[in-house]
């Protein structure tokens, strides 16, 4: 339809036939969609409009050029603020819910409510709860979670243990591994309250690289930093992911929403402080299977570097492309040099130091 403005060709058409297309089928647009490109009308300045554009919020593709025309433009949104849009469906009422809970600016939730789809679901976030913690526990050990003190909690190939450091497949699948079952709950449950909403808005890749990113610096942590210790548990992921997402709500508190923000991130730093005084705790315990130490808590400290670097920039950034985010490069450079140090120094390290480890399992 926008070629017929464009007779020659050029990717542009005015933005006065934009604006007069607007009119005549503004009628078959989703309302907050017809807000962002009468917007994105007002707030250009070289008198065009690149049709590129139109097609990328058409197909719901999330653009950096929206976002800068919005940001610039001096046409302000009157419309009413999406929390107070009446008879909507529960589902509606969800995602409205979802977007609140994530996003600071209202056109981004705006953005959200209109072309999230459930297409596809949060899938990351519930299969890795569902086979990680209770398939694998339940099914696989016959047993929902391991005490440190049972026979079979060092007897697997899932945990990640000094001696056994050369199985790589062990930096990430010590997840799959629980310390008690307080351990487990309290990591199922930040993971399905913060995560399943966190992957609804920002998508399976993003969440899963922030997941799988804190998983593995939690126990490259304390193999650099606690090179005696064995670690289980997801806090790793875990702890990427809720502490990303509390420094987007401090770095956009005027901006967030959400109902009882104040109590909800009292409520989680309560859980989280809780948890990782317990693995503090445990870890200096005197050990069911000496020499053999209780798992390291570095782990959680691995976890929370990572999301409030490489966390804080992937939540922050709704729109606009990573790759365009020069701290998006730094972090995930330090990010790599950090892995790479680290695995040298499960290399070289532990023979030059000729530390005592504990004996395999």
């Amino acid at each position: 339809l926008l070629s017929q403005f464009d007779p020659d060709n050029t990717g542009y058409i005015s933005t006065e036939k934009f604006r007069s297309l607007l009119q005549r089928h503004g009628s078959e647009l989703d309302p907050h969609k017809l807000e962002v490109l009468l917007a994105l009308a007002d707030s250009n300045s070289e008198g065009r409009i690149c049709y590129q554009d139109f097609v990328n919020l058409m197909s719901n593709k999330r653009s950096n050029s929206f976002r800068q025309a919005i940001l610039q433009g001096n046409r302000r949104l009157c419309s009413k603020a999406l929390l107070e849009e009446t008879g909507l469906s529960l589902s509606q009422r969800l995602i409205r819910h979802v977007a609140y809970e994530t996003l600071p600016r209202e056109i981004d939730r705006k953005w959200y409510y209109d072309s999230y789809t459930c297409c596809p679901p949060p899938w990351f976030m519930i299969t890795i709860t569902i086979v990680a913690f209770f398939l694998y526990n339940g099914v696989v050990l016959d047993r929902f979670v391991l005490q440190v003190s049972h026979p079979l909690y060092l007897k697997n190939a899932l945990l990640y243990h000094p001696q056994l450091r050369a199985q790589a497949w062990r930096y990430l699948t010590y997840i799959f591994m629980h310390a008690g079952i307080e351990h487990l709950g309290l990591n199922v449950v930040l993971q399905l309250l913060v995560g399943v909403p966190l992957e609804m808005v920002h998508g399976a890749a993003r969440i899963s690289f922030v997941y799988v990113a804190g998983v593995l610096a939690g126990s490259l942590a304390v193999s650099v930093a606690d090179m005696r210790a064995p670690v289980v548990g997801s806090s790793g992921g875990v702890y990427a992911l809720v502490s990303a997402h509390l420094a987007n709500i401090v770095m956009n508190w005027s901006g967030m929403k959400c109902q009882f923000k104040l109590l909800r991130m009292a409520v989680a730093l309560i859980c989280m402080s809780f948890e990782f005084g317990r693995a503090v705790w445990l870890r200096f315990h005197p050990s069911a299977y000496p020499p053999c130490p209780h798992p390291s808590f570095m782990a959680h400290l691995g976890g929370v570097m990572v999301g409030i670097t490489l966390g804080v920039i992937i939540l922050r950034n709704y729109e606009q492309r990573l790759q365009d985010q020069t701290l998006w490069w730094i972090f995930l450079s330090i990010y790599v040099i950090f892995v790479l140090f680290a695995i040298f120094w499960n290399i070289f390290a532990y023979s030059l130091l000729d530390l005592k480890l504990p004996p395999p399992p």
